[in-house]
């Protein structure tokens, strides 16, 4: 059974529109919410056979992984465990790093008893000043970990290289201009000067981001390793390869003695604002999951014609998620699956969504809604979620074990939403509140 959310119609008009809305997506872009029309979502406390989770003993061990399987088959695909043969690599450790404030580590992480064979590389900062074992943000990064920050000492990327326009996918290597190209997003010595150690990982190291990516990636190497050229169409995607990397590098983290593993926050932006949140919703080691303009495919609902759409995104960006996904370009609505099931599938663990005021292509309206309507799950768990029932102004984060603000301003990650991030992660990980 499915339950009508509580969506408030603008207008007579949207009444009017809101069968054709809600009947097939379209393939041009909408901004204007008197089009929208009436959503009805697939219910997160409703078996698929119709019948009501009571408890959250029928949550954990019936409806999570029915939800899951869902989203395993419909849209991101079939994801392999943890290698037999995974193994960890310190490559180097500096520990007066930035001017004495932190230690680094540059780990490689063999995914094969092969140390030619596939591999990723993870930067981690670690706070000085801190009593250990301490908390840590983990993320992954879109120009490799040498782009995060201008510390000469973070090993140059020898991967794949998008080009500066990011309009065709190369194989340039990086230089020392590229170095700190993302240092803007990644603000380690406050995150360090707040008592967090900071770790990434670049999203090229497991597959290139393009539609033949796979060939030299991660999703290649099994597809061989199974004696098979193509892929199933329930098979994993880009993104379940990303969200890999991520529970790869978790795996690297629980081994680290100055790591406290059980406060570990994942924080992803844009496309990889939907890896984290799909590496959370697998993964349930993660303590805290981070959505930053994650938009259509992440956090914010695929039902609401607004921005991009399904259509739109599995048209651009048809390596992203599994074969099955695109049977619902143009048919939405059947999809059994949307995002306020993916947040909720976070539950009880924190989770934080957080939309920019100039980014309408990523519906922050929809992102909100998408976290109002996981509430219930939480209320399962006697949790209270985002404590509002209207979205809030600009510069006014709102939540409780689910976050949410919108922020002025553009499709980027910028001090003021780290500064939210920190926040929350001192409410839920018992640090002092800020």
């Amino acid at each position: 059974m499915n339950t009508t959310c509580a969506i408030f119609l603008l207008s007579a008009l949207a009444v009017a529109l809101a069968g054709n809305a809600a009947a097939a997506d379209r393939p041009d872009v909408n901004y204007d919410e008197a089009k929208v029309g009436e959503l009805t979502l697939p219910d997160p406390l409703t078996f698929s056979n119709g019948k009501p989770v009571k408890n959250v003993k029928a949550w954990q061990q019936k409806r999570r992984p029915e939800i899951v399987k869902l989203f395993e088959t419909h849209m991101q695909g079939r994801s392999p465990g943890k290698p037999a043969a995974l193994s960890f690599q310190q490559i180097e450790t500096d520990p007066q790093a930035l001017g004495g404030k932190a230690t680094r580590k540059q780990i490689t992480v063999y995914f094969t008893a092969d140390k030619t064979g596939p591999s990723m590389d993870i930067l981690l900062y670690l706070p000085n000043q801190a009593i250990k074992p301490v908390p840590v943000f983990l993320g992954p990064n879109f120009g490799g970990n040498h782009a995060v920050n201008t510390d000469p000492g973070i090993k140059l990327s020898q991967r794949w290289m998008r080009d500066d326009k990011e309009k065709t996918v190369v194989n340039n290597r990086a230089t020392e201009k590229a170095r700190g190209k993302e240092a803007g997003r990644w603000p380690i010595e406050t995150i360090l000067d707040r008592g967090y150690a900071v770790a990434t990982i670049y999203y090229g190291d497991l597959e290139p981001d393009s539609t033949n990516g796979w060939t030299q990636g991660i999703r290649g190497y099994y597809l061989a390793q199974q004696g098979k050229t193509e892929f199933a169409p329930d098979d994993w995607g880009a993104i379940g390869a990303w969200a890999w990397g991520l529970s790869r590098a978790m795996d690297y983290l629980e081994t680290d003695r100055a790591i406290d593993a059980s406060r570990v926050a994942i924080m992803g932006h844009s496309r990889l604002g939907k890896t984290a949140l799909w590496a959370g919703a697998q993964d349930e080691r993660f303590a805290i999951v981070i959505s930053n303009d994650s938009g259509e495919g992440g956090a914010a609902l695929s039902r609401r014609w607004f921005g991009e759409t399904v259509g739109i995104m599995n048209k651009s960006f048809p390596h992203w998620f599994n074969d099955n996904y695109k049977r619902y370009s143009t048919n939405v609505p059947a999809l059994p699956v949307d995002a306020h099931l993916l947040l909720a599938l976070m539950a009880p663990r924190p989770v934080y969504v957080a939309s920019a005021e100039e980014d309408r292509w990523a519906d922050p309206r929809g992102e909100f809604l998408a976290a109002k309507n996981a509430e219930p799950v939480y209320r399962l768990f006697g949790l209270e979620g985002l404590g509002v029932s209207e979205m809030p102004g600009t510069n006014q984060p709102v939540g409780k074990t689910i976050g949410y603000h919108i922020r002025t301003g553009k499709h980027d990650v910028t001090d003021y939403d780290w500064a939210q991030y920190l926040n929350f992660a001192d409410r839920h990980f018992n640090k002092t509140k800020r």
